[in-house]
């Protein structure tokens, strides 16, 4: 299928006097229809700037040749739906922006694909449409958000969720509250830390989607619009190069995304998302592929809501180091990645990246000073996750990386955030939140609101969470989320109850419930699933079908 099919010949007519009747003129309909995917929208700061980069890559399709056929996609912005049963519907727009991509592009014949997005789920949605229908393909995102200010030192939304957890302590006032929240997101861009958009970014960056600098260039400096400019004028030279996702999106591209994941402690999402869009190509990542991977790569940059020796750093600071070509480079040399995996370019990502060099040591540390020897995200496993769990290991202070503390039992997101709103919540303990995973939330909410407050509070190191949901980059400490199997499917986090003891061991790679194992078996005999949270629109749907978040929480084949 390409647009010839309806563009060319006598029965072809009412298509092209349809295109004519949308103003298009003979020979714009003759060039290569390049489709553009852009999620536009004025709610959120992410995306709000898109139509300059949706006009830019529509430039540069033109300067190339081709013609730029420009359609929407849905947005969810994670910051506004977090809290309440909005969250619930962000991991599964995922599939809906995957869908809706497929759709537009089989109803419409486009030749090529150019993919804008900047957050969340969009950027994963969007490759997984990529891969699907395996046309030549691009990305390009709005760019990370600079950094806000707050009496004299860079601050972003994490800070603002942070100081909620300062207001209810009596730490800090109303007024200095209101101020931060002034100040914490400054403008337009996805928001300024390692959160799940901007490792989104970065990964495309390492899989060979984006052109070099997707990930860092913020996204109110010229050189983004640049940017969108050439990859308008790419992805018309894909299309006469035949260079398809297919060249692109190996084994080893996924590895070396894998990899800098490790490296630079992105958001556990990426656990989510990686594997979904692998799917999509017919490979399979593994929790144990991701966990050897981990094992095996050391982590050289804490960017927020990580925090460095030197203080919070943000994408603007890993951009002024070198970016991620920089990284790429130093990990090519020691062997750490692939350099032969084909990107957009048409290069190599090995000579995409030739030249590149680390500006900054504070900021991307050498492979033979890390800050720490293994990798930025962890696979923890045991009897209360024996199918795998997921800890951001950067964003943990080491006072918590072992941890053993009586259980704090609740079967939502809603019911924790009451208890640890109001204090309810000592040193020392375990918040289990379960009911939340793809098919018990449904939808894996998101704790972020919880563990900033629990960061506010100061009891990020000596209080940890465990839930079958999931957790926003933004979120730092003893956070272990994607609990398999979920509670929904009788997982043993369903038979937890208040007080048990949990043990945590994350450089042992173990989290373990300590129950007798009779006990747990007499629990499990009389255990009874709660009522589903949702009984009709898309979420029953996605409830009904979706997999387990330890395989990517993709929808379940058709048979």
């Amino acid at each position: 299928m390409n647009s010839n099919t309806i563009k060319e010949g006598l029965f072809k007519a009412t298509p092209r006097s349809l295109l004519k009747a949308a103003g298009w003129t003979d020979d714009e309909i003759k060039q290569p229809f390049i489709g553009v995917a852009n999620s536009l929208t004025n709610i959120f700061p992410g995306h709000a700037h898109h139509h300059q980069i949706g006009d830019a890559v529509a430039a540069g399709i033109r300067l190339a040749g081709g013609t730029p056929l420009m359609f929407s996609t849905i947005a969810v912005c994670d910051g506004i739906a977090n809290g309440h049963e909005g969250m619930k519907f962000s991991l599964p727009s995922r599939e809906l922006i995957a869908d809706s991509i497929e759709v537009m592009t089989r109803s419409h014949c486009f030749d090529a694909l150019a993919l804008i997005a900047s957050c969340d789920k969009i950027i994963p949605g969007m490759l997984m449409a990529a891969t699907r229908l395996n046309l030549p393909a691009i990305v390009v995102t709005g760019g990370p958000m600079m950094a806000g200010r707050h009496k004299g030192r860079d601050i972003s939304v994490v800070d603002l969720g942070e100081a909620r957890g300062k207001v209810l302590t009596g730490k800090i006032s109303q007024q200095e509250f209101a101020e931060i929240e002034d100040a914490a997101c400054p403008g337009c861009g996805s928001c300024a830390g390692m959160f799940t958009a901007n490792s989104m970014g970065c990964l495309s960056e390492a899989l060979g989607m984006s052109l070099p600098g997707n990930g860092t260039i913020p996204a109110v400096h010229a050189g983004r619009i640049r940017l969108a400019k050439k990859t308008g004028k790419r992805i018309v030279e894909m299309f006469r190069e035949n260079l398809r996702p297919s060249d692109i999106l190996t084994q080893d591209a996924f590895v070396n995304a894998l990899t800098v994941d490790m490296l630079i402690g992105c958001s556990t999402n990426t656990v989510l998302h990686l594997p979904a869009i692998a799917k999509e190509v017919g490979i399979d990542i593994d929790l144990n592929m991701i966990d050897e991977i981990g094992r095996k790569t050391p982590n050289v940059c804490r960017i927020s809501p990580a925090i460095s020796p030197v203080g919070r750093l943000h994408l603007q600071d890993l951009h002024e180091a070198g970016g991620i070509g920089a990284l790429l480079n130093m990990s090519l040399a020691e062997g750490l990645i692939h350099g032969n995996t084909m990107t957009v370019t048409g290069k190599t990502l090995a000579g995409n990246v030739e030249g590149c060099r680390i500006l900054n040591s504070e900021v991307i540390r050498p492979l033979d000073n890390p800050f720490s020897p293994e990798g930025g995200l962890s696979v923890l496993r045991g009897s209360l996750a024996p199918d795998g769990a997921i800890v951001k290991t950067a964003a943990v202070a080491p006072e918590m990386l072992k941890h053993t503390g009586p259980a704090r039992v609740f079967n939502s997101e809603r019911e924790a955030f009451k208890a640890v709103s109001k204090n309810r919540i000592k040193k020392g303990d375990v918040v289990i939140v379960r009911y939340e995973g793809p098919r018990g939330g449904p939808g894996m909410q998101e704790m972020v609101v919880i563990t900033a407050i629990l960061a506010g509070m100061g009891l990020d190191k000596d209080v940890a969470l465990i839930t079958d949901g999931r957790f926003s980059g933004a979120t730092r400490g003893a956070s272990i989320g994607h609990v398999s199997p979920e509670a929904c499917a009788g997982g043993p986090i369903a038979l937890v109850e208040e007080g048990d003891l949990i043990q945590i061991d994350i450089p042992s790679r173990s989290v373990e419930l300590l129950v007798d194992e009779n006990l747990l078996a007499d629990r499990k005999s009389k255990w009874v699933c709660l009522p589903p949270k949702v009984t009709s629109g898309y979420l029953a749907r996605y409830a009904a079908q979706v997999d387990s978040a330890s395989n990517g929480a993709v929808m379940k084949a058709v048979r």
